[in-house]
């Protein structure tokens, strides 16, 4: 059984192309289906004072061992790169506590 995942927009309605991205991001954290039981991923298109849109993306993870486990924000003019950055940082924080915990099981 893989990652699930549920998806939140806000200020906007979201489109195929943003929910085909994230996705395409969430099989990069199949790989920590062991420790990791599913993420939230909200999308919020905020205004910038210049009147520019703007999205947030918000990465929250829900672990076996942690529970919740939130992400920082990314944000870009483009949805699907802001997206791309929320799971690059998920992946980070992911890889490095696996790192940790193999490194604490061979001393």
């Amino acid at each position: 059984m893989g990652v699930g995942m549920h998806i939140v927009y806000l200020g906007f309605a979201g489109s195929i192309p943003i929910e085909a991205e994230a996705g395409v991001q969430l099989v990069r954290l199949e790989r920590f289906a062991g420790v990791l039981a599913g993420c939230h991923l909200a999308i919020e298109a905020l205004k910038t004072p210049t009147g520019q849109t703007l999205y947030d993306a918000r990465l929250d993870l829900m672990t076996r061992v942690d529970g919740f486990t939130p992400i920082g924000h990314c944000s870009s003019p483009d949805p699907r790169e802001a997206v791309r950055q929320a799971f690059d940082a998920a992946e980070r924080l992911l890889g490095d506590a696996n790192r940790e915990l193999r490194r604490s099981a061979t001393e």
